[in-house]
């Protein structure tokens, strides 16, 4: 009787240590592929958003250019050189307001922009009356702007207009042409002229 008491307890916790081997074993080889799936839950969640420029109904092309020209003239007044060189093609051809030859080539338009945007400060240039035509793969605008900052130091002002010849490249409308000209200040107005005078009468004798 006593050996019996004395073995039954030992092979009890024989037992039971064995049953908690095998219960942690089981939880383990449960909880392997939920943290798994959690792992990959969590990555999927950091991976980053689509581009939902790809999930949007795309634009009919005239407001795309429109869209276009504006981000292009923001990307002029702010200085933001990347999001300029997105709107115009590496090739692109530029004539300017003023007496001088056609710059050629994004490479030598960046020099003369960065040249004149340095000089400016407070800048602001509207559009206005745009027109858009669109043929095929290729298109032009033109419309009227009107310039206001601050150049080398004294506030400044002018008008023009722009012509820009577009292509479609890989899906995207760029600037392959673009010819701007200033408009001459109107002449100041001038007051009509009186009408002359008749003589006075001379006085009476």
């Amino acid at each position: 009787m006593k050996k019996y008491f004395l073995v039954c307890p030992a092979a009890r916790i024989f037992q039971n240590t064995v049953l908690f081997l095998f219960a942690v074993a089981l939880f383990l080889t449960c909880a392997s592929p939920a943290a798994g799936q959690k792992e990959k839950k969590k990555k999927k969640d950091t991976s980053p958003p689509a581009d939902a420029s790809n999930m949007m109904i795309p634009l009919p092309d005239e407001q795309q250019i429109d869209y276009m020209l504006s981000d292009m003239l923001g990307a002029w007044q702010i200085g933001d050189i990347e999001k300029l060189h997105k709107d115009y093609a590496d090739d692109v051809s530029i004539v300017n307001g003023s007496w001088a030859p056609p710059i050629l080539g994004w490479t030598n338009y960046l020099a003369v922009y960065q040249e004149q945007r340095a000089r400016m400060k407070q800048v602001r240039m509207d559009r206005s009356n745009t027109y858009i035509k669109v043929s095929g793969t290729v298109a032009w605008a033109c419309y009227q702007w009107d310039f206001a900052g601050v150049v080398d130091g004294q506030p400044s002002a002018s008008q023009g207009h722009t012509t820009v010849v577009l292509e479609k490249r890989s899906n995207r409308w760029v600037i392959v042409h673009n010819h701007t000209s200033l408009a001459s200040a109107p002449p100041p107005a001038t007051p009509p002229a009186k009408p002359a005078e008749a003589p006075a009468k001379p006085a009476a004798p």
